[in-house]
């Protein structure tokens, strides 16, 4: 896996209030680098519909549907850091990552982000990192070989 995750894939302080934005706002940062079209931004919002990304832990992992896999370019992800927690049906979120694999590439990456926040302290110093470098050296082993 080379670099998925590169700090202008990072944002510190989102915007979103809604769960909804938060998809949009963590989808447009893949659109930005160019790893995903913005039809696998939709496909991230129409799966949501279907089933929650909820992760637990603060965490949700918004991502595209099978139907979407020719929206992407390479295999990325983005993070936005909330300072007030989304709801996201009925739980907080306080960091929503954006994930587009290629031929399963995605599979690695989510048991990476699933191993970092399934330790409390870890997704709580996630959730307190207030800068795109604190917040990029945390996750940094998701960037390991």
């Amino acid at each position: 896996m080379t670099d998925i995750l590169t700090r202008d894939q990072i944002v510190a302080a989102g915007r979103a209030t809604t769960r909804d934005d938060a998809i949009r706002e963590a989808g447009d940062l893949l659109v930005s680098t160019g790893a995903v079209t913005p039809e696998y931004v939709d496909a991230m919002a129409e799966r949501e519909q279907t089933v929650s990304t909820y992760m637990g832990n603060y965490l949700a992992i918004p991502h595209g549907t099978n139907e979407s896999k020719s929206s992407i370019t390479r295999s990325a992800m983005s993070l936005v850091r909330y300072a007030e927690p989304i709801d996201w049906g009925g739980h907080e979120v306080r960091i929503v990552v954006g994930i587009a694999g290629l031929e399963n590439e995605h599979l690695g990456i989510l048991s990476k982000i699933a191993v970092l926040f399934s330790d409390m302290e870890q997704a709580q110093a996630m959730a307190d990192a207030t800068s795109v470098d604190e917040l990029y050296r945390l996750l940094d082993s998701v960037n390991a070989e």
